[in-house]
């Protein structure tokens, strides 16, 4: 019985889960869009809400708090300077989760995990004529 055990385990060992989630962030701040399991995208969530806040508040110690999370300082960097500032007026909620379908492979519950305010780059914008 699984009473009063919270968090997702995705049934790996602790180290194994902190450098999944890790590198799904930082692959979601890289990207800023990224196709992941509906389970994964929502415990990533919770942890990008709080590095947008990281980056809201913008002094040393919250710098320093969002590298032990992203181990690059060039997209702690994007973080603070790009990401952030677009979310300043806003009060959570930075990051949506759309379901896509499930996996080919194993029938996984698949979904889409982007930022509220993304706009796909214009290289990948294709016009119709």
């Amino acid at each position: 019985m699984r009473h009063r055990v919270a968090g997702r385990h995705f049934g790996r060992t602790a180290n194994q889960r902190k450098a999944l989630l890790r590198g799904l962030l930082t692959s979601l701040v890289k990207y800023e869009r990224i196709e992941t399991t509906v389970a994964k995208a929502k415990a990533v969530k919770e942890l990008v809400d709080r590095l947008v806040t990281f980056g809201k508040k913008g002094d040393l110690h919250s710098r320093r708090l969002a590298l032990s999370y992203l181990s690059d300082k060039d997209l702690v960097r994007k973080l603070f300077t790009e990401i952030a500032p677009r979310f300043a007026e806003r009060n959570g909620g930075y990051v949506r989760i759309v379901k896509t379908g499930f996996r080919v492979k194993d029938s996984a519950p698949m979904a889409i995990l982007e930022f509220v305010d993304y706009q796909k780059p214009e290289k990948e914008k294709k016009t119709t004529d």
